[in-house]
């Protein structure tokens, strides 16, 4: 029970300190760069268009990680979904069952990792590894050159793209004196989607609280009755899942496929989970504070765009910095659940 209520204690707190540090960069930039329209809710809402893979990718990963584990493959995941959407439907196969078949692709390459990972209990970064090296390879096999999906390839696919869901506040008139209302694409409305049922998972469900107990002690979680290698690879499986949905949510925000597509994502999914609160040692975390990390490096980036001085690396100087500081930060209370046990 002292555990349970030190965890819940290390979450809230990891999540307000994120939440706490997205509001004061947010702010910082509105000041900054207010007279570049930094204030327009357009600004807020392409940070989510744009990141819009990246939350269900970072969702996906935050599950691993609550059970002590990790996955490297997510980018290289994605980049082959991507690939495999553009090929598919450049061969006349249609949006829809392209789309069923990289869910389904993401169900098969999950639960291989997940049995290697639960059942055999080989290191979940060697298996991941293997799983990036295995992705990125078979994107090339399907073809080295980007291919782009253009309304001549699939229209649903196109229009599904750019379709705009309008907001009905937060207008603005822009240089021409024009009214401009803010809008939001397809894919924020499937991450958001994404975000809340993992989080009603993670709250209200066995399997969701079988993940903070396999990662807040494995060896307890067992001796609970819970079976930990099975929820290792169903977690596994979910993360793969979650990630070709994100790959959809890429590739519609990219409309091409290629081999270098997504280069480092899992490494800005792994650093929104860690600011966001999630501990790599397992057992905290909350999808909500990973939505804010990822808020966060969108925020960054958005602030080094609008500055436009600025050299591009800054984002992940900066993100490398408040990584270093969470590590931290994820140290002390490590420090302190273990010596509260």
């Amino acid at each position: 029970m002292k555990e349970k209520k030190g965890g819940i204690n290390s979450n809230t707190i990891l999540l307000l300190i994120t939440i706490g540090l997205f509001v004061v960069l947010y702010a910082g930039g509105c000041i900054a760069y207010g007279y570049k329209g930094f204030t327009h809710l357009q600004t807020f809402l392409n940070i989510l268009i744009t990141n819009a893979g990246l939350i269900c990718v970072s969702c996906g990963l935050t599950l691993v990680m609550l059970t002590a584990g990790i996955d490297i493959s997510v980018g290289a995941l994605v980049a082959l979904d991507c690939m495999m959407l553009a090929v598919g439907m450049r061969s006349g196969i249609g949006a829809v069952p392209m789309m069923l078949l990289v869910l389904v692709v993401g169900v098969a390459f999950g639960c291989l990792q997940g049995f290697l990972i639960g059942y055999l209990q080989i290191q979940p970064f060697i298996v991941s590894m293997a799983g990036m090296f295995f992705c990125r390879g078979m994107t090339a096999v399907i073809s080295t050159e980007q291919v782009s999906i253009t309304e001549a390839i699939s229209k649903t696919f196109y229009d599904l793209a750019n379709m705009k869901i309008i907001i009905p506040f937060g207008g603005y008139a822009n240089k021409k004196g024009m009214i401009m209302q803010p809008y939001i694409r397809i894919t924020v409305v499937i991450a958001l989607l994404v975000l809340v049922l993992i989080f009603l998972m993670l709250r209200y469900t066995r399997f969701g609280r079988s993940l903070y107990a396999v990662g807040g002690n494995a060896t307890s979680a067992a001796m609970m009755g819970l079976n930990v290698k099975s929820i290792k690879m169903r977690v596994h499986v979910l993360c793969s899942v979650l990630t070709s949905i994100g790959g959809i949510c890429y590739c519609l925000n990219t409309m091409a496929g290629s081999v270098s597509q997504a280069t480092g994502l899992e490494m800005d999914a792994i650093s929104s989970a860690v600011i966001g609160g999630t501990l790599l040692t397992g057992g905290v975390g909350n999808v909500f504070g990973t939505f804010f990390g990822v808020l966060i490096n969108g925020t960054i980036s958005s602030i080094v765009k609008t500055n436009g001085k600025l050299a591009s690396s800054w984002p992940n100087i900066l993100t490398a910095i408040l990584l270093f500081v969470f590590i931290v930060i994820q140290s002390i209370f490590a420090a302190v659940r273990k010596r509260g046990k």
